[in-house]
């Protein structure tokens, strides 16, 4: 049916256009108050829940359950994907490099050169937040036995 043409129903109201969704507020006053000011939707139309609902899963479907046995897989197959790209990057990046560090100087190749600068900054973080998280631990040890007395 195209735009602003329509047939006329049984009880001589015009039918509403199937083609483009009615809110309930474009529904007149007596049909919403028939349905209790629920929406309505035409019978092609698929029916989504709101947002912030959920969906009860469905009966006879288990529901999956987060372990640390499955985070620690998932962890170890992302650090072996992390391996693989990083031997790959390693391989590809053979050509010698001159580095020079205070004073002392080598050849080293470039893939090799980055993957060191790499496990030095992480190792630098790691401290950094090893030591943050050692003085946390230490106030709130602190905090707990002012607590007691």
């Amino acid at each position: 049916m195209s735009a602003g043409q329509y047939t006329p129903g049984p009880d001589r109201r015009p039918e509403a256009d199937t083609s483009t969704p009615q809110s309930n507020a474009a529904q007149p006053a007596a049909d919403r108050a028939s349905y209790g000011n629920a929406p309505s939707y035409s019978p092609g139309e698929p029916v989504t829940p709101a947002a912030g609902t959920t969906t009860a899963p469905r009966a006879g479907a288990p529901e999956r359950k987060v372990t640390r046995t499955g985070v620690i897989w998932a962890a170890v197959v992302a650090a072996l994907v992390l391996l693989i790209l990083l031997i790959i990057f390693i391989l590809q990046n053979q050509e010698l490099v001159l580095v020079k560090f205070l004073g002392f100087e080598g050849s080293v190749p470039l893939g090799m050169a980055l993957f060191i600068a790499a496990v030095t900054g992480a190792v630098l973080v790691a401290v950094a937040g090893g030591a943050r998280i050692l003085q946390l631990r230490r106030n709130a040890h602190r905090s707990r036995a002012q607590q007691r007395r």
